[in-house]
């Protein structure tokens, strides 16, 4: 009989503390498995997340976050000569305000305003309507909303709305301002709260009242084809060293070592434990299942087995607790990294298409890895209680008793 056959004969003789077993590796296997997904989930989804809206490279004027700090001067004018630059093919510029509708003051929403100097490739999608025409001179500008104000104004495509500018601190003395709605839209970096609407850049000047309409929060560059984000970086700095330029790449880079990195401790120190857990486990029943018989292990080793054949058996009894477990692992921890995912999308301010578990290959990888390399270890103690056994002094006490 092989060793893997004779352990599972073993397991099966004691069927519930078998189950047990299994059931406890399964659920620390599970905890393991979404704290690796953690580890750097967060980081996976915000770049691909950046990469989704076909932009690579992003200019601010320093390295604070857009719309946090100070304005890129004559953005406007570098989003019309940075296209001339070999390795930038396309570039929007955006900047960021505050409205208010005077006909739902009461309703206490305050309004995201965007302007656009173009169409941003996928930053947008327009499910309702039609899209802006940054050409369209009529006299009620358009506005796109996202739906979420579009039902807070009960509005609809080719209705009109009313928007207050509350760019500035304290009470606006802007007059309100009449917009046509071209469309509903959906906003890649929507907050799951968030209530947004996109303008031109023009029409957010006179609605804010900026009194430099030019200035931006955030310009997008597009790499030109075949050529590297990074000579991108470099081209920008050298035509215009005053900005502060930076690829989706550096921009993630980052945001893992500031705002990233807490989550990445938080998944070491539990996977730590969940680790020392399986351990714990899993020594504890094979050293259980060896004091259980004792009288059994010294009859094998008086009919010829050797110590090699016994360590097998245990090694393999660990493999068939620790591999059961693990494998019911994965369904497990799919479901608990589901709604843990929608808990922590709650948190208010982050955009609603962010996740913190994403699936990777390397943590399935590393799971395996983790959980094989403690089952192996966790046999090793019960190893040695076999291979140390006295055959003749426990066969005795196995009679006498």
């Amino acid at each position: 009989m092989t060793p893997l056959a004779f352990a599972w004969r073993s397991l099966t003789r004691r069927p519930a503390r078998a189950a047990l077993g299994i059931a406890g590796v399964a659920v620390v296997g599970a905890l393991l498995f979404d704290m690796l997904l953690l580890s750097r989930g967060l980081q996976v989804s915000f770049r691909d997340l950046l990469d989704s809206v076909g932009f690579d490279v992003r200019i601010t004027a320093t390295d604070a976050l857009p719309g946090t700090g100070p304005l890129v001067p004559d953005g406007a004018g570098l989003v019309q000569r940075l296209p001339g630059l070999a390795e930038i093919e396309e570039a929007v510029g955006f900047r960021f305000g505050q409205a208010e509708a005077p006909d739902h003051l009461d309703d206490e929403f305050s309004i995201q305003l965007i302007g656009a100097t173009g169409r941003a490739r996928e930053t947008w999608k327009v499910v309702a309507g039609e899209d802006l025409r940054f050409d369209d001179r009529t006299a009620v500008p358009a506005v796109l909303l996202n739906r979420r104000l579009a039902d807070a104004l009960q509005a609809a495509p080719g209705q009109t709305v009313l928007l207050r500018g509350a760019c500035r601190s304290g009470i606006s003395a802007l007059p309100p301002a009449q917009f046509r709605v071209a469309g509903i839209v959906e906003f890649r970096f929507d907050a799951r709260s968030g209530i947004t609407a996109l303008m031109t850049l023009e029409e957010l000047a006179r609605t804010c009242d900026y009194s430099v309409a030019g200035n931006l929060d955030l310009i997008l560059l597009r790499s030109a084809p075949a050529v590297a984000s990074s000579r991108g970086v470099e081209a920008v700095k050298r035509a215009h060293p005053d900005v502060h330029v930076f690829s989706n790449r550096q921009l993630v880079d980052r945001l893992e070592v500031s705002n990233f990195s807490y989550f990445r401790q938080v998944s070491f120190a539990l996977s730590t434990v969940t680790v020392f857990f399986a351990f714990l486990l899993t020594t504890t029943l094979l050293t259980v299942s060896v004091n259980q018989r004792l009288g059994e292990v010294a009859g094998l080793r008086a009919l010829g087995f050797a110590r090699r054949r016994i360590a097998a058996d245990l090694i393999c009894e660990s493999a068939i607790l620790v591999g059961t477990g693990g494998l019911l692992s994965l369904p497990l921890g799919g479901l608990l990294a589901v709604q843990l995912d929608a808990i922590l999308r709650e948190m208010p301010g982050l955009p609603e298409r962010l996740h913190f578990f994403v699936f990777q290959p390397r943590a399935l990888l590393l799971h395996a890895a983790l959980l094989g390399t403690t089952g192996l270890l966790a046999s090793l103690y019960p190893v040695y209680l076999a291979a140390r056994l006295p055959i003749a002094a426990t066969l005795r006490k196995e009679i006498v008793s």
